[in-house]
This record gives structure tokens, C-alpha cells and sequence, in this order.
């Protein structure tokens, strides 16, 4: 498949790497660092900054975001496959994914078994994962011939539990996905430039406004969304053309799937993400927000 040109070659700006306390490469020493702080942040985003402390994080000029949201702007109106030939074309081999094996998820890992079957895939092992999640991973390997990488954790849940005095998702959701979630992604992303994402915009109002191209500021890198204009019936209609594997949970309630501590059925008329930390005031583990 031809992947959209929205560009010149020889016109793209390029990524240089910020190398702490030195200039950089000749020709760009008025490169900015990008960090991914906000004023408003929480104490725990100093540490996930302070993770990449030694491999920098590449650090994008104001034009190359120009171009991005260029980019982006242009791909509005592609297929998803023409989005992810693009990506590919454009940043592989540092280009990968990161996937919980959802029917988002699934849909673009059999779209790269055609477009580019080299792809990196990886999956974050949280520990808490249901085992028919789990077993996804052999059926992608028998499906495509592709090995979807565990990305591990430093504790084990049992080492993880008895340092906290026992599960931390009770009584605190938002450390336990940044301990093991947000951790173990952003080891995952070092010397990465883009990695793609199964996020659509009308799954939730926080993902309302992603964009097909941008820049991920947590992670240092840039996010493609390939399904971000797309819907649930079209992601369920290529699964069903296709015969795509599939959480069986889907077909028990669960419209959405993380770490099975967390994770309810849905009801009748629910928020796609309504069964995920049901009870607290959350709807993200932060890869997305």
C-alpha cells in the first residue's frame, strides 16, 4: 500500500537529541528541551522525567511540530492503514506500539501484519492482566507470525503487594498504573521516535480532541492515532470481516479491558469506559492523558 505524501523529503525538519548541559549539533543550538511538565503536575511526574535522565529524549524543534500538526491536519481524511504506511515510512525502524490487546488494538496489529509485519508490538504485564487477555498473545503469534513483547514491571504483584502492605489499586488507583504502567512505558520508549495508539475520540470525553499526529509530551515521542476518527462499529466490522482475534471478555460485558482488579461489565446504556476504576474519579492510567 502507497502511504499518504504529505511532505517533501528533502523538506522535513529533523529530530535532534538534546544532550544534557551541552549544545546541540551545530545549526540548532536554539533546540528546546521537551520535558512534558506542566506547571499543574503531580510530584510523581518528576520521576517519570528523571527516568530518560540517561538516554535524552528527543527534543523536536517548533518547526518539526508545525509539521506534525501539518501532518496530522492532512490525515484527517485517510484510512487508517494509509495513516499507518505513513508512520511507517516516516519513522521506522524507530516506530512501534504498545498494545492491551483490545479490539482497538487488534484491528491495527492485524492492519501492520499487512503494512508492515516487522513492527515492534509490545504489551505492558502489569501482573493484574485477565488470563484471556493474556492468551491473546499466542493467538496474534499463530495469527500474524508476530511475538507481541511482555514489558515487565520491576516487582512482582506479590513483591509489589507486600513492600505497599497490599494491594495499592484499593487505595490508590492512579499510583498502582503509574508503578506499573507508566514506569515500565516509559523505560519501553527510550530511543524510540513514534509509537502508535488505539485510542478513538468518541470512546470518552478525554479523548475527544486527540489528534491523528502529535506530540506525546509524557513519553518524548510522537503518537499516532490511526482509529482516532473511526467508531466502535467500524473497528467490530473489520474484526468481523476478517476474523480477527478478540478478547471473548468483549462478549461478556466488558466493552473495555485492563487489569482485571479494576475492570467491571458494563451496563446497559453505560460509557464505553464506565467499567474501568469504577468507583473512583478516574478514566485514564495515564498513557493517554
Amino acid at each position: 500500500m502507497k502511504p499518504v505524501s504529505t511532505a517533501e523529503p528533502s523538506t522535513e525538519p529533523k529530530l535532534e537529541r538534546a544532550a544534557g548541559g551541552q549544545q546541540p549539533a551545530s545549526g540548532a543550538a536554539s533546540l528546546p528541551v521537551v520535558t512534558g511538565r506542566d506547571a499543574d503536575s503531580q510530584p510523581a511526574e518528576d520521576e517519570l522525567q528523571g527516568a530518560l535522565a540517561a538516554d535524552p529524549p528527543l527534543a523536536p524543534t517548533e518547526e518539526f511540530l508545525a509539521e506534525l500538526a501539518d501532518h496530522s491536519q492532512r490525515l484527517e481524511t485517510a484510512c487508517p492503514q494509509q495513516i499507518l504506511a505513513w508512520a511507517v515510512e516516516r519513522f521506522a525502524p524507530k516506530f512501534s506500539m504498545a498494545t492491551a490487546f483490545g479490539p482497538e488494538g487488534m484491528t491495527i496489529i492485524h492492519m501492520l501484519s499487512e503494512i508492515a509485519p516487522e513492527t515492534p508490538i509490545f504489551n505492558l504485564e502489569t501482573g493484574y492482566q485477565f488470563k484471556e487477555t493474556l492468551q491473546l498473545r499466542e493467538a496474534v503469534k499463530q495469527r500474524y507470525g508476530i511475538e507481541v513483547e511482555f514489558k515487565y514491571p520491576q516487582q512482582t504483584v506479590q513483591q509489589y503487594e507486600a513492600a505497599n502492605g497490599g494491594p495499592v489499586y484499593k487505595t490508590d488507583p492512579n499510583r498502582c498504573c503509574f508503578d506499573r504502567k507508566l514506569r515500565v512505558l516509559k523505560e519501553a520508549a527510550r530511543g524510540l521516535h513514534a509509537w502508535a495508539s488505539a485510542i478513538r475520540r468518541d470512546q470518552s470525553e478525554d479523548r475527544a480532541k486527540a489528534p491523528i499526529v502529535g506530540w506525546d509530551k509524557k513519553f518524548q515521542l510522537v503518537k499516532i492515532s490511526p482509529l482516532a476518527n473511526w467508531t466502535k462499529k467500524e473497528v467490530w466490522s473489520l474484526i468481523s470481516k476478517h476474523e480477527i482475534p478478540y478478547n471473548p471478555l468483549h462478549d461478556q460485558g466488558y466493552p473495555s479491558v485492563g487489569c482485571w482488579p479494576c475492570t467491571r461489565a458494563n451496563s446497559l446504556g453505560e460509557d464505553e469506559r464506565a467499567g474501568r476504576w469504577s468507583g473512583f474519579q478516574k478514566t485514564e492510567c495515564g498513557l493517554h492523558d
